[in-house]
């Protein structure tokens, strides 16, 4: 997403359980995080990416190593939730089909009153990109815990899916990194 959207914000209340009023640029930054999926434990790479277009280069690798995808707009600019539409673009570019992606738009920052863009504007553009919706607040801790839980839910179903699709015996693992997540 776009600078200021609070991509940052979603990612240290989700690791840390922290919260800054201060505006820091990222550049990229990277957090683990286990969390519990279907009983079993999985930790999840969180790849913080720029907003800024500055590093085009960055954000190509970035969706190239990713997993799963959360895009995040911020509901007091309607300009941020247009500026999505060049980043998912990119992601179908590099990733091909995205019906097997895992993508989640994220509209943050709910708790403030100038709000630019209504709830159904956001449910719509997830229909029309076949990907799931949820409004956040990183301010508020609201809906934090489930986008990134809704995020590894769906990959987990994608690698079931195609075990499945492989006829691949399911053998038991230990614990270990299932997936990367790019917040763009």
């Amino acid at each position: 997403g776009a600078s200021g959207v609070g991509k940052s914000s979603l990612v240290l209340r989700f690791v840390r359980g922290t919260f800054k009023e201060t505006y820091v640029p990222t550049v990229e930054d990277t957090y683990r995080q286990v969390i519990s999926c279907d009983r079993s434990i999985c930790t999840l790479q969180i790849t913080d990416t720029t907003g800024s277009h500055q590093f085009p280069a960055m954000q190509r690798l970035a969706i190239s190593r990713g997993h799963g995808f959360l895009l995040v707009y911020s509901v007091t600019s309607r300009q941020s939730l247009q500026e999505l539409e060049a980043i998912y673009e990119q992601i179908c570019h590099i990733k091909g089909d995205l019906t097997s992606v895992p993508v989640l738009l994220v509209g943050n920052k709910r708790d403030e009153s100038q709000r630019q863009v209504d709830t159904s504007e956001g449910q719509a553009l997830a229909t029309k990109w076949e990907c799931s919706f949820l409004e956040t607040s990183a301010k508020l801790n609201y809906n934090v815990q489930e986008a990134f839980q809704e995020l590894l839910n769906m990959e987990r179903r994608r690698t079931v899916s195609l075990q499945l699709e492989g006829n691949r015996p399911k053998r038991r693992t230990e614990p270990r990194l299932k997936g990367k997540c790019s917040l763009m």
